[in-house]
């Protein structure tokens, strides 16, 4: 993505290992390639179809992590993948990838080590969509706000039934692969939330935003969209992150 990307920079604090994992899995027929930023030290981003892996997670970090497709070397050992891409890197170093791209935001804190360690997450399409993609937590408890088990965040709709035509994007072989955001497609400030359109009262849904959530109703589809809230889980153990969830 350009430079107008609107996927704010996050900082990386570093931190002891903490009690939580992340188990990924792939359940998509194709190949996944892990991207993170910043760097969860994955050295093996490539999940072939029907495999996992656990990571376990710093216990103070604060990023997005997305899953990349149809990712190749060429002749020249340049590394490129059709969604998701960060740069021709194979172990993403740049920020931010290139869309259309599902994006997992996460945010996780243990200040002190006597406290419960709480993990924020959202499930983010300010970006389109290459991938569906579900989390899960196990075990902990909704913090600062509600009660009751840490809720499941999905997005598990195959876009490209659902796509308008203006937002496909299309791979080498000229088939879909993603469904582009309005504002990476059309670059408008009404659906960039820019300009005149960055305060609250004026970033609002609109035609395409309204499609998204319709599909997937649990992500944030523009970039005013807070229903659902950004979820905060207490106490949990573990994080499933499953890629194509059935």
């Amino acid at each position: 993505m350009a430079g107008e990307a609107l996927i704010v920079l996050l900082l990386f604090i570093t931190g002891g290992q903490s009690t939580v994992t992340f188990n990924y899995e792939n359940r998509c027929t194709e190949s996944i390639w892990l991207g993170a930023t910043p760097s969860i030290g994955d050295s093996d981003p490539e999940f072939t179809s029907g495999t996992s892996k656990t990571l376990q997670m710093p216990d103070q970090w604060k990023g997005f992590i997305w899953g990349r497709t149809k990712c190749s070397l060429n002749a020249t050992n340049y590394f490129s993948c059709e969604t998701g891409d960060c740069g021709g890197n194979k172990i993403c170093q740049w920020p931010v990838p290139n869309s259309p791209v599902t994006i997992l935001n996460f945010t996780i804190n243990q200040p002190v080590q006597t406290n419960p360690l709480v993990v924020s997450y959202e499930l983010n399409l300010n970006h389109g969509h290459n991938v569906p993609v579900r989390i899960q937590p196990f075990g902990g408890s909704l913090f600062g706000g509600g009660t009751g088990p840490c809720p499941v965040v999905d997005c598990a709709q195959d876009f490209s039934n659902v796509c308008p035509p203006n937002l496909v994007a299309k791979g080498k072989d000229g088939r879909y692969v993603g469904c582009l955001s309005a504002c990476d497609a059309l670059k408008d400030p009404k659906h960039c939330c820019f300009g005149n359109f960055a305060s609250p009262q004026t970033c609002q849904p609109n035609e395409y935003s309204s499609i998204f959530k319709k599909a997937c109703g649990l992500a944030h589809t523009y970039p005013g969209d807070n229903q659902p809230p950004i979820y905060s889980c207490s106490g949990a153990t573990s994080f499933s992150i499953t890629f194509c969830p059935a």
